[in-house]
């Protein structure tokens, strides 16, 4: 399944499983053997595979365990910049600011 920003959660949860179950096979793993290893139920690693919902740490343990946690940088990639870097930079606004909003009666700016 090719995944989109269009993609819905349910679409994406059921794309990941699939993956999972994937890689667990190239892995030449059963379930049972795969949950045991993650230190999961079988029941969890099933759901997780079905695409029907678990937790971050569920499928934390089972990357994990699959030796798949490479993936995750390209989840949610590192800074590039050093945080004392962006100290150094000093005076450059941080955050984007909303514009306030007038009351009642004020003169504009």
């Amino acid at each position: 399944m090719m995944l989109t920003a269009s993609s819905t959660p349910e679409e994406l949860q059921q794309a990941l499983g699939e993956r999972l179950r994937r890689l667990r096979l190239r892995r030449d793993l059963d379930q049972l053997q795969a949950a045991a290893k993650a230190g999961i139920s079988e029941k969890a690693l099933r759901n997780l595979e079905a695409g029907r919902g678990s937790t971050v740490e569920t499928l934390l343990r089972v990357l994990k365990a699959l030796e798949g946690l490479a993936g995750l940088d390209a989840l949610a990639p590192p800074p590039s910049v050093s945080p004392l870097a962006m100290l150094d930079q000093g005076g450059k606004q941080q955050r984007v600011s909303r514009p306030r909003k007038r009351r009642e009666g004020s003169a504009p700016r």
